[in-house]
């Protein structure tokens, strides 16, 4: 509209503009009908987590992990440990929480550049015998009635939980260099802070069994925000990854290599010719050569040992005098 209060629109254009206007009323059946068929409801970030599936280089770390907290764990059993990690899960941080036991070890700690935190959850009968065991007692798990953990078992706990988030930081330093810091222990899980309640976590879960007694669980869990900007670097990993060292295998190959037949070659003399020399070359012409005090044993092109020609029951023969450092390495 102008000042004036004339449109800017000409009669033409302004009557196409309310015809074509009515038509969609007409076809959404009035009443804004056509805004509430294309509108749908939306919540963010609830598909953000669904792909965490992205972050399967977890599953590499995690195995390496487990050897780490085994060598964390059998000083205070004193026993073998076994340690099996399974697949991590992605879940909202408030259903996890729910899971929980009213009572239980939920350490805090920062693993800087890392944004947020990360939790290390121990069950408390797990720790109970863990400081039974390390006394010299038999290191069973026993229930835990007691609503709060006592002062050796508390000293235990951060020995533990310290040793755990060294071997987390440990693990990913193939992704960056991180720094684990100690922040404050929970034993309520309603008092648990790492997120809000609606956001997203990926909970790593290692069943810890000692020696024959009870199996118990150790969880790692990660803000799953915080993992986003490693998410190729971690996916990288598995591909570059080879995995551990298969010793059967090695044995096997090592073995057969020993039956590994190679030609070994020994030159006597190199004597030099001429091309004029060589052009005229006939049956019966003898070449002068001087045979070398040392002469050299060759594996593949490469002189593996010198030594001396002589004779043994017979037959030319050469006498290894001396072999090469880093040959037979």
């Amino acid at each position: 509209m102008t000042d004036d209060g004339k449109s800017l629109l000409g009669d033409d254009a302004l009557g196409a503009l309310m015809a074509e206007l009515t038509e969609v009323d007409d076809a959404g059946g009035g009443n804004g009908a056509v805004r509430d068929s294309v509108v749908r409801p939306y919540t963010f970030g609830q598909d953000g987590y669904a792909s965490a599936d992205r972050l399967s280089g977890l599953a590499r770390m995690a195995e390496r992990l487990a050897r780490h907290l085994r060598s964390v764990i059998e000083p205070f059993a004193g026993t073998k440990v076994q340690v099996a990690a399974e697949h991590h899960q992605t879940m909202l941080f408030d259903r996890w929480r729910a899971e929980l036991p009213s009572f239980s070890s939920i350490s805090l700690y920062r693993l800087r550049p890392l944004k947020g935190g990360v939790l290390a959850v121990i069950e408390p009968e797990f720790v109970t015998a863990m400081v039974d065991a390390f006394y010299g007692g038999s290191g069973v798990a026993v229930k835990h009635r007691a609503r709060e953990f006592t002062p050796t078992e508390e000293r235990l706990l951060g020995r533990l939980t310290d040793g755990i988030m060294e071997g987390v930081a440990s693990v990913w330093s193939d992704v960056g260099s991180f720094l684990p810091s100690f922040v404050s222990r929970e034993t309520n899980a309603a008092y648990a802070s790492l997120v809000r309640a609606d956001e997203p976590v990926v909970v790593q879960r290692f069943i810890v069994t000692p020696g024959t007694g009870r199996s118990s669980v150790v969880a790692i869990v990660y803000p799953l925000g915080s993992l986003r900007p490693y998410e190729s670097q971690l996916a990288a990993k598995v591909h570059a990854d080879p995995g551990p060292v298969d010793g059967e295998w090695r044995g096997r190959l090592a073995r057969a290599l020993t039956h590994v037949r190679l030609p070994v070659r020994s030159v006597l003399a190199q004597p030099e010719l001429t091309v004029v020399e060589l052009m005229a070359l006939k049956p019966g012409d003898v070449i002068p050569i001087t045979l070398a005090p040392k002469v050299p044993l060759i594996v593949a092109n490469r002189r593996l040992a010198y030594g001396t020609i002589g004779e043994q029951e017979g037959r030319a023969a050469l006498m290894v005098e001396h072999v090469e450092q880093g040959t037979m390495k």
